[in-house]
């Protein structure tokens, strides 16, 4: 079984700093093209960053500069750290990422529970 475990959400005051981490666990033969997104409330999912399997990221132009997703494949691990903080970066970030429990299997997509990050004074 598959679990993707999210951590380094919080409250945090405008121009501050959080780290998210999203682990897989598991029996996991590899990971694949990862992703953070973000849902405020009242507002859809959206994507806030995205690295491929290469290290390849994008962005969404309005973390762009302030945000950066990178991994660690030796620890199936996904990390988004967020500088520069805002009120409207509050939501709650999921992690998305894509999972081989074996090396003939194919990559499936999986989805943290998500974490809550509030930007406040």
């Amino acid at each position: 079984q598959v679990q993707l475990v999210e951590s380094g959400g919080g409250l945090v005051q405008p121009g501050g700093s959080l780290r998210l981490s999203c682990a897989a666990s598991g029996s996991i033969f590899s990971i694949g093209a990862g992703g953070w997104y973000r849902q405020a409330p009242g507002k859809e999912r959206e994507l806030v960053a995205g690295i491929r399997s290469s290290g390849s990221t994008n962005y969404a132009d309005s973390v762009k500069g302030r945000f950066t997703i990178s991994r660690d494949n030796a620890k199936k691990t996904v990390y988004l750290q967020m500088n520069s903080l805002k009120p409207e970066d509050t939501a709650v970030y999921y992690c998305n990422l894509e999972v081989q429990v074996s090396s003939l299997a194919g990559y499936f997509e999986h989805w943290g529970q998500g974490t809550l990050v509030t930007v406040s004074s």
